[in-house]
């Protein structure tokens, strides 16, 4: 057996030049490529294994920081003839933390465009045991046990990182005695797969790298570190370390020092609702049976009115997010949403809302869209859409607006602030935003020769609309909690578990709090407040995690009086631990039901999920 072996202290790692397979022990411990793995990409869907190159060539690698092995592979015959490909792979053991790296670097660039490539592969990892687990960050985290008795290997945007199939670009494994973590550096243009058939006593997870506009383009680097002893909570905290040192890691105290409406938002009842509905008949949504559902205004009066009613019963904190407030409806004709729904009361009426929100010392924010492009907007111009580097473009007429296409993020700040600009002239005082999608769907990445953009400067783009919200004192949000995002964000929608909202979302693994084990003292996350779910009361996750509460403005009576005694119960324990590091969580006896979380000022919150009860012990 050909083998090529590299050592640093207490990590060595050994290089199968024949399979391609890797063996690192640390820490005592070994870990290896699982057997059936093969290093491979794809040119025009055709798989090709990185031993069919004409040429490879293995080389020491030492430099001042490391050691490892550096291999080149070039020759490659795609599509049935030479192609000019070529790149190489280092795996090396950085001396200072002896962390693994991994780096796949293109030499030269192919003719073709070139589809995923999956490398490194999978690790060895099989036995039927509990204790033995999968850690991914598939919305606010989920725990894989290899004895888990569902087909576990669906995540939502087919594991793409920076969407909501990863709200952190790491993911990791745990047996007794041993632990890693593999650390995407290059999450933009990434993704990830799980493997656990229904029954197995297996998981595999591992990266893939997309291109990015058809080309391998620069180095992609995943980091691994080893441990021993540890679970997921130290993954986590392994995580957030890494995220502080790459100035992701922006506490909300940080926040409340730039803006001190965050501090005012600690502790906000989170009233949810809109103004104008419109569905068009081209939506998947439009109800054809029951045609006057399509259509449906609330006057801002009504709103207005409603949020006099929560300060009458004594709310001193409320957050409105206010959807549909534009003239064409809720998720309508954008980017060109203006001006405020004259059938609801227009500017005039929007401006009332605003000023009473000012009064009571309310935060008013609304919905914006800057993703979704309408055929029916006013200054559409199918120039600046997104086109793909096969030189599609995507249609479709799935939400309430109708037929639409996705407009290139280049063109989304310069939009948003020609909105805004209108906005503040017209006397309307915003505190809050909500960006649509941004952080829930992946990147886009567009090749339009007018505004080529990769993944990573479409994240900046959107970067630079919650920045410009920032700038002007308004609390930036949008889909759901992202980690790219988080120097930026001060809150969004939620950061759910995937039972919460995916059909079978419950299969998919245990639900841990992942992203709040790392930023929780970072944003604020709000929770529904559903009391009869078969996962339980979901006040308790929203107390487990420290959260805000979601409350309806349209009950009454009593129903009110206990949606208010709810959020209040919620309410009373986030101003508290808000600002606060979640340092541990854990299944109390192993019991999933019953589970606890400590928080950095001493709080320990326990819930049972079973009996719908729950502790709070605070020092």
């Amino acid at each position: 057996m050909n083998e090529i072996k590299v050592s640093h202290q207490n990590t060595a790692l050994v290089l199968n030049t024949e399979t391609l397979g890797i063996e690192i022990t640390s820490c005592g411990e070994t870990w290896q490529s699982e057997k059936t793995y093969q290093p491979h990409f794809y040119v025009n869907d055709e798989k090709v294994y990185f031993n069919q190159a004409g040429k490879i060539e293995h080389f020491p690698w030492n430099t001042g920081v490391g050691c490892g092995v550096r291999s080149v592979f070039s020759g490659f015959k795609l599509s049935g003839k030479e192609d000019t490909l070529s790149f190489q792979t280092v795996i090396w053991i950085e001396y200072a933390t002896e962390d693994v790296f991994f780096e796949l670097n293109p030499l030269t660039e192919s003719e073709q465009l070139v589809g995923n490539f999956y490398w490194p592969g999978q690790m060895e990892f099989r036995k039927k045991a509990s204790d033995w687990y999968t850690v991914i960050t598939n919305r606010q985290g989920l725990l894989i046990p290899n004895d888990w008795k569902y087909d576990a290997g669906k995540i939502v945007f087919d594991g793409q990182m920076c969407s909501a199939g990863a709200f952190m670009p790491w993911f990791g494994q745990v047996r007794p005695g041993a632990a890693y973590i593999g650390i995407v550096c290059d999450p933009w243009d990434a993704g990830y797969q799980v493997e656990h058939p229904e029954e197995s006593d297996y998981c595999h997870v591992s990266v893939r790298w997309l291109p990015s506009l058809g080309k391998l383009s620069y180095k992609r680097t995943i980091k691994y570190r080893f441990l021993k002893d540890a679970d997921y909570n130290d993954l986590c905290k392994v995580y957030r370390a890494y995220a502080k040192e790459k100035a992701l890691l922006v506490t909300l105290k940080e926040k409340a020092a730039k803006n001190p409406v965050v501090d005012k938002f600690i502790g906000s009842a989170i009233v949810h609702t809109g103004i104008k509905t419109h569905v068009s008949p081209d939506s998947f949504y439009y109800d054809k049976e029951h045609p006057e559902k399509n259509d449906e205004v609330i006057p801002f009066a009504v709103r207005e009115a409603q949020m006099q009613k929560l300060k009458e019963h004594g709310l001193e904190k409320v957050y409105l997010h206010l959807d549909g407030w534009g003239n064409p409806g809720y998720d309508n004709q954008h980017p060109d949403y203006l001006p405020a729904c004259e059938e609801a009361g227009g500017w005039e009426g929007m401006r009332s809302l605003s000023d009473r929100m000012k009064e009571m010392n309310y935060i008013f924010a609304i919905h914006d869209q800057y993703r979704d492009y309408y055929f029916d907007a006013k200054t559409y111009d199918p120039e600046f859409s997104m086109i793909s580097p096969e030189g599609k473009k995507p249609d479709f007429c799935r939400w309430a607006g109708g037929w639409q296409t996705y407009i290139c993020a280049s063109q989304s700040p310069l939009y948003l602030r020609r909105n805004f600009t209108e906005l503040f002239r017209q006397g309307i005082q915003l505190e809050g935003t909500y960006l649509d999608v941004f952080t829930c769907n992946e990147p886009d990445e567009c090749a339009h020769p007018w505004h080529t953009m990769t993944r990573k400067e479409c994240l900046e783009y959107r970067k630079n609309c919650f920045d410009f919200l920032n700038a002007n004192d308004i609390i930036a949000s949008s889909e759901e909690t992202i980690d790219w995002a988080v120097p930026s964000l001060v809150t969004a929608h939620y950061g759910p578990y995937s039972f919460m909202v995916e059909e079978n979302g419950s299969t998919l693994g245990v639900p841990v709090p992942l992203f709040n084990l790392v930023y929780h003292d970072c944003m604020v996350l709000p929770w529904m407040m559903d009391a009869d779910k078969p996962e339980g009361d979901y006040m308790l996750y929203a107390l487990l995690n420290g959260g805000a509460a979601y409350l309806n403005c349209e009950a009454g009576g009593e129903e009110l009086e206990r949606e208010i005694d709810r959020y209040r119960t919620v309410a009373e324990l986030q101003e508290k631990v808000a600002y606060s590091e979640m340092v541990r969580h854990e299944f109390v006896d192993g019991n999933y039901k019953k589970q606890k979380t400590v928080f950095a000022d001493g709080t320990e919150v326990n819930v049972d999920l079973e009996a719908g009860t729950y502790q709070i012990h605070q020092k």
